[in-house]
């Protein structure tokens, strides 16, 4: 199951990082191994997308906390699809259409 993380950290954390040459980041990206990632402001905090596979949600503080620990930084998640799992989803999109729609 494919999960979106975006991870906002703080300014004076980010800058700190920054000085640092973000040496944090790819130690934590090699562990992590998302799919892929992107790097972007969001609010006007440094923010990166990965969008990671995962077996099961247990797994998502063995993601979240390096960041949180590293970066201060805040850690949103949301499953998500790719075309071919919309497309497995067809059969329940429909009949809940017939019955609600």
């Amino acid at each position: 199951m494919r999960f979106l993380f975006r991870i906002s950290f703080p300014t004076e954390t980010g800058n700190d990082a920054a000085r640092d040459e973000f040496s944090v980041i790819p130690t934590i990206l090699e562990e992590q191994k998302p799919e892929a990632v992107y790097f972007h402001t969001e609010n006007g905090l440094r923010t990166a997308t990965m969008i990671i596979n995962m077996d099961d949600a247990s797994e998502i503080p063995r993601i979240a906390e390096p960041w949180f620990l590293a970066l201060s930084a805040e850690v949103d998640v949301f499953p998500v699809m790719v075309p071919a799992d919309l497309k497995k989803a067809e059969p329940a999109i429909k009949a809940a259409v017939k019955k609600y729609g």
